[in-house]
């Protein structure tokens, strides 16, 4: 048997708290949870799969691992060493591992920038290469991403999006990083596209050893990209779990229904969807007890009172419900 692969990124109880506006002039100001008190690990080279509607917290979690925004609580570990706490000097070589791939490729690109110094900037900001080996470099990331060297001259208004994307990517992997949090990356493509660009990072994880966090809303996508996904809900993880176990005995009413919500390709195909009731509850004033249990078909008094821990109810499937016994209970 081949031994676990390596940790390389671990949050422990990650939070992150904006402050609401007032509602008066003299009102308490309170705050939005936007994170509030997630935990996960990534191995090398896999995929998490990080999913839930929008709002609830997975855009945010990924700019907290990348630094782009500072945590209110929690612990960031990077290969075994803490990252949260580290300032910019700190963060440097850390940053240089730790890339990204953001869901609108125009509005992460510099207009005024051709294509080609867009990808090679990362390599002179954290290395001495001469000018040659830099553009040779460069233009081998743009042929490995499926464009061309010759689209090193070009702005990026002269790209279609899928180009873009793609160009980002060249970016991201200009660095040689280690993990790359993909937000939302392909949502804003067609859907011929979309397939292309995840092919492409499958094929980039295979080759360069890469591990993502694949922040999305569309399970089709995340089902195919990922090993193993994490459902969020209001700020927190309600499940985790390999992908396969995830799509086929969903262990929380949320995931349940998220499932259902998916649309089925085959139109003789009927099958029976339950649609959860009442608007996503207001972050500023969560429910208390579980979160869920205001939209819950299975809602119990408990469920009211108290919030469930994420417990592993089977070998490597947590997931936080009440209803649900852990692993080796009778």
């Amino acid at each position: 048997m081949s031994a676990p692969a390596a940790v390389l990124l671990e949050v422990r109880g990650l939070r992150k708290y904006f402050p609401a506006p007032r509602s008066g002039v003299f009102a308490p100001r309170a705050k939005v949870h936007a994170v509030d008190g997630v935990s996960f690990r990534i191995h090398e080279a896999e995929t998490l799969g990080l999913v839930g509607e929008s709002g609830c917290g997975k855009s945010t979690t990924g700019k907290l691992i990348l630094r782009l925004q500072e945590p209110t609580q929690g612990e960031i570990l990077w290969r075994g060493q803490r990252i949260d706490q580290l300032d910019r000097a700190g963060m440097r070589p850390v940053r240089r591992e730790l890339q990204a791939v953001f869901q609108d490729p125009y509005s992460s690109l510099n207009p005024r920038i051709r294509a080609g110094d867009i990808v090679s900037e990362p390599i002179r900001n954290y290395e001495s290469s001469r000018s040659a080996e830099v553009r040779a470099r460069t233009a081998q990331l743009f042929e490995r991403v499926g464009l061309h060297a010759a689209d090193m001259i070009k702005y990026p208004y002269e790209f279609s999006g899928g180009q873009r994307q793609r160009l980002g990517i060249a970016r991201a992997l200009a660095v040689r990083p280690r993990l790359i949090v993909c937000d939302e990356a392909v949502s804003a493509l067609d859907v011929s596209v979309q397939a292309q660009v995840i092919n492409l990072l499958i094929d980039l994880q295979q080759e360069f050893n890469l591990s993502y966090l694949f922040v999305a809303h569309d399970l089709a996508v995340v089902e195919h990209i990922s090993h193993r996904v994490a459902v969020m809900y209001l700020g927190k993880i309600v499940e985790i779990a390999p992908k396969r176990t995830i799509f086929t005995r969903p262990q929380h009413p949320y995931t349940e229904a998220l499932l259902e919500a998916v649309p089925v390709p085959d139109p003789t195909l009927r099958r029976q969807r339950r649609v959860l009731g009442g608007d996503v509850p207001s972050p500023v004033d969560p429910p208390s007890g579980c979160r869920f249990h205001t939209r819950c078909p299975y809602v119990e008094e408990r469920c009211r009172r108290e919030e469930p821990p994420l417990k592993e109810v089977s070998p490597g499937h947590w997931a936080a419900c009440h209803l649900r016994q852990p692993a080796g209970s009778p």
